[in-house]
């Protein structure tokens, strides 16, 4: 295991910005890239409620957390800048929220 660690962490939408249910297979299929790339993921079946705003206007979501802890590097970080704009395309949203922080794994 690599000494420095990052751990990437990312919300999913449980529906689209229109209300319709997000498909399971699109968090699967995401679950399953992330476990192609980095050899493992975590998620939590607990739903996370979520209300901000854009352009005056607020908006709801229910959402899960998924994330991975992959090596302190440049890769990851631009693996994962590249991955929020395709997430957000896959799953019809204006934003999709990823954060980042270091990580000791003992």
């Amino acid at each position: 295991m690599p000494n420095k660690l990052r751990r990437f962490e990312i919300l999913l939408p449980l529906r689209f910005n229109d209300g319709q249910p997000v498909p399971d297979r699109l968090i699967g299929e995401t679950i399953r890239e992330l476990k192609r790339r980095f050899g493992a993921v975590s998620s939590e079946t607990q739903v996370i409620q979520g209300t901000w705003v854009h352009e005056d206007e607020t908006h709801r979501d229910s959402l899960v957390r998924i994330w991975v802890d992959a090596p302190d590097e440049a890769a990851s970080r631009d693996y994962f800048l590249g991955l929020k704009e395709n997430l957000k395309e896959r799953f019809q949203q204006i934003e999709i929220w990823v954060t980042t922080y270091p990580i000791e794994a003992l």
